[in-house]
């Protein structure tokens, strides 16, 4: 079984607590993190001291760091000889509650576990703001948004008079229409400007109004003419 999310504490030892009973605290029968087939059990029984646990092979618990009066480090480990051991796990207590600590691989796992579900969190979030239309296409669409646009006094939204799709066709159908009915220009003199055939027309057309007047100017002039000549000469009469 995993231990490691589980802890043990009997709190009639934390009082009297201290690195030379914190081993007979930890061998108490109901903590889960003791095993009673170890060398620290036979030496318990045959009233022994700990200094015999040098001389034996098998599994055993020793006091690895103390720092009084919280906390204290026990290590399991197994020894083949006097020189040669292989550590198998640590347990601190601190504050009289034993815990034991995790190895190199739990901790890099949890780590791992810890970051991915962050990072997985962050894009179930960020997809949940995400909206789509065809129209608009993609954008992003806040919860706090909503209370946003509650607060801010109401204002009618000014409609676009088109759409950039309805532009782009329109400009398409000007185009065609302006390669099919090309304007007529000429070229009276070189340096000026070209003008159009349909202004030349007019210009050369005069209206009725006009050729009434010049036929009223005419006549006046004519009349005028003809009261300014000089009577005519007399003939002489045969007699």
């Amino acid at each position: 079984d995993n231990l490691l999310g589980i802890s043990w504490v009997d709190s009639a030892w934390i009082p009297i607590l201290n690195p030379g009973n914190v081993l007979d605290y930890f061998s108490e029968r109901s903590n889960p993190f003791y095993d009673r087939t170890c060398n620290n059990e036979v030496v318990k029984m045959q009233r022994l001291s700990l200094e015999h646990l040098h001389n034996m092979t098998g599994l055993e618990y020793i006091l690895l760091h103390a720092q009084e009066p919280i906390l204290y480090i026990i290590r399991k480990q197994h020894r083949y000889s006097p020189t040669q051991v292989t550590p198998l796990a640590d347990y601190y207590i601190i504050a009289g509650v034993v815990y034991q600590a995790p190895d190199l691989g739990s901790v890099i796992n949890s780590r791992m576990l810890t970051a991915i579900h962050a990072v997985q969190s962050a894009f179930d979030e960020a997809m949940s703001y995400c909206r789509y239309h065809p129209s608009k296409g993609y954008w992003w669409h806040f919860k706090d948004q909503d209370e946003r646009d509650k607060v801010k006094p109401k204002s009618k939204k000014k409609e676009e008079p088109s759409s950039l799709f309805q532009r782009q066709r329109v400009d398409m159908l000007l185009l065609d229409i302006r390669q099919k009915f090309q304007p007529k220009f000429i070229q009276p003199k070189s340096g000026d400007k070209p003008v159009p055939v349909e202004q030349v027309k007019k210009e050369a057309e005069p209206t009725t109004e006009t050729i009434k007047q010049e036929e009223k100017d005419s006549t006046k002039n004519s009349q005028q003419s003809s009261s300014t000549k000089a009577p005519p000469e007399k003939r002489m009469r045969l007699q």
